[in-house]
């Protein structure tokens, strides 16, 4: 304890030296002067600055529940009007305009029987109803983003009143042409076809979103809402209830409406109601990122002859008739000949683009390309949608007895299968995709020539790879199981027909249901080589509508199966399907047949780009 004391005291009194030094130093020391500098007045001139509210702060961003988010036709200050043209780019014109201009290319054609549905003429089992939602996604957005306190270019007055005389033009548009045109859907169901009242839903919908965020917070959103209106119209294509040039024009209607709805709005209430006006970039800069929607053209046909099999003496007899078969000369007519032929229409194609330019002439970039040619026609191997019942039970069984000196046991046939009943109750095909789809990915060169302040040229050099989603028919047949009760007499290997007979077709006491690929047609993944001649319009600072003209060109593989008599496999006993496998001349298509060949693709691409500059 005395240690500890003793310890204390030193600590003291060391603290107590210390502070005693520190303290010598200030004795000395004369007091601080406050020194006060001589202020002269004199007249300065204020630069004159620009209001550029997209440099604000979130002062006018308001909280949902602020009142101050509730406001009706409040203005906020700097804000300046905007002009009618300057929002009126009239791109819609030429949208509907080229719609208009293909919208006889419909030929239909007979494929489905299945449910009792003849003469139907395009019916696929491709269905989504996304569609029905995706063409509210751009009020949608607009109107959560102003609720969640987001500001636009527009108070809720002025908002509501630009989009509802908006859709009030596109309804008027649509509906007034829709019941006068009277174009057939193709799913045959309504003739109310052009234009498409979804699509223009839809981009009436984008274009409200694109002038009030896309213009004044961020062009993300414009690039959403076009996004979203482009994948609307497509799906309406791939439905089957609409065709491309539907969709062109509905488009073109639904930009057309919302910007004259936005610009009535500008006629009538000058400056009020607006709460923001366009942001501003660096209008020398071309780089881009853009979404496109065009009508491919060229390419159109693909087409497949007895040339392009893959094993072409197995199927002569099945093909060609009984030429030199069993010593009959079969004369071969051209119109024999079993040519399968795909004709489609004018392509659907969608494009996601962009580049970066180093200075304003040259830069790099790429495309991802999806391009839908849907079928008009399946040419002559879509027959066996067509057969009646017996059809294709006549056509391959009773081959099997058929020889140009002995029609009577021919006739003899026929008799007992009308009499004992064909295996077949309903035969048909479905089809299951009606477009050949093409996925390509693309990058190279782009070029710019700058024309003025808003007009530019561009061009592109692209290379890249593509792949092919195959077109696909499903058959389908049902039926009672037949039996064939037969005697056949062979001397030295050589089936003596005058002696050989058989008994009429039998119920085997089990019904069957078959379902199989009845025809596909595709093709290998393969080199697309690009380029193109573009018009770049840029009606705002970052913004730009292009009109555009690309070529593509590429060497596809291209392969067909085609697999008519698939059912007769479950349609017949063991043994009559093996009396069919031996003897019929159409025994070869019992297994599916394949055509391999190698087409040039020669693609021209027309279409419209909303851009983004970057």
């Amino acid at each position: 304890m005395k240690k500890v004391r003793l310890l204390m005291l030193v600590t003291f009194m060391a603290i107590c030296s210390i502070t005693n030094a520190f303290a010598s130093d200030f004795v000395n020391m004369e007091p601080m002067k406050l020194q006060t500098p001589e202020m002269k007045p004199e007249m300065v001139t204020v630069p004159n600055r620009t209001y550029r509210p997209e440099l604000e702060q979130v002062r006018d961003d308001h909280a949902p529940w602020s009142k101050d988010n509730w406001t009706w036709m409040h203005t906020n200050e700097g804000v300046k009007p905007y002009k009618v043209m300057d929002d009126l780019t009239f791109v819609g014109i030429p949208l509907f305009a080229a719609g208009w201009a293909v919208k006889g290319d419909k030929s239909m054609f007979r494929v489905n029987l299945k449910g009792g549905k003849k003469n139907t003429q395009l019916l696929t089992d491709f269905k989504t109803g996304i569609d029905d939602y995706t063409q509210f996604f751009g009020p949608a957005l607009t109107v959560g983003l102003k609720i969640g306190g987001l500001e636009g270019r527009s108070d809720w007055g002025r908002l509501l009143a630009s989009a509802g005389m908006s859709y009030a033009i596109m309804a008027g548009f649509v509906n007034g042409i829709k019941y006068t045109a009277k174009e057939m859907r193709p799913d045959g169901s309504t003739a109310n076809s052009w234009p498409s009242g979804h699509t223009a839903t839809s981009f009436v919908g984008a274009t409200i979103l694109h002038k009030e965020y896309g213009l004044t917070r961020s062009p993300w959103f414009s690039i959403a809402g076009y996004g979203v209106a482009t994948a609307t119209g497509v799906m309406r294509v791939l439905n089957n209830r609409h065709w491309i040039s539907d969709v062109m024009s509905g488009a073109g209607i639904g930009i057309m409406s919302a910007e004259l709805g936005y610009a009535l709005s500008d006629i009538l209430f000058k400056g009020k109601g607006l709460l923001r006006n366009d942001l501003m970039t660096n209008p020398e800069k071309p780089s881009f990122f853009a979404i496109s929607m065009g009508l491919g053209l060229g390419s159109k046909d693909i087409g497949f002859t007895l040339d392009d099999l893959v094993d072409p003496e197995r199927y002569q007899a099945a093909f060609l008739g009984y030429d030199e078969y069993d010593g009959y000369d079969y004369e071969y007519d051209e119109d024999d000949d079993f040519s399968p032929n795909v004709h489609f229409r004018h392509a659907t194609v969608v494009d996601a683009e962009g580049a970066y330019f180093f200075n304003k002439y040259i830069g790099i970039g790429g495309r991802a390309r999806v391009r839908a040619m849907s079928a008009k026609t399946f040419g002559r191997y879509t027959e066996l949608a067509a057969e009646d019942q017996a059809g294709g039970w006549f056509d391959v069984v009773g081959d099997l007895f058929y020889d140009a000196d002995n029609l009577d046991i021919y006739s003899k046939f026929i008799e007992s299968a009308l009499v004992g009943g064909s295996p077949i109750k309903d035969l048909g095909g479905v089809v299951m995709s009606d477009h050949l789809t093409e996925f390509s990915a693309s990058a190279g060169v782009y070029l710019n020539l700058p024309l003025g302040k808003r007009f530019s040229l561009g061009s592109k050099l692209l290379i890249g790879r593509s792949f092919t989603q195959e077109l696909d028919i499903d058959g389908f047949a049902t039926g009672q199981v037949k039996g064939l009760n037969y005697h056949l007499v062979v001397d030295n290997g050589v089936l003596v027909k005058e002696e050989s007979d058989f008994s009429y077709p039998f119920d085997a006491g089990k019904e069957y249901s078959s379902t199989w690929d009845y025809l596909t047609v595709g093709a290998k993944s393969s080199t697309t080589w690009g380029t193109g001649l573009s018009l770049t319009y840029r009606y705002k600072s970052n913004f730009a509508w292009r009109l555009y003209v690309d070529y593509d060109y590429s060497e596809k593989d291209f392969t067909m199966t085609y697999d008519p008599y698939h059912y007769l496999k479950d349609g017949l006993t063991t043994n009559a399907y093996e009396l069919v496998q031996m003897l019929s001349p159409k025994a070869s298509l019992l297994d599916p047949v394949q055509f391999r060949k190698t087409k040039k693709m020669n693609y021209v691409t027309l279409g419209l780009s909303f851009m983004i500059n970057i």
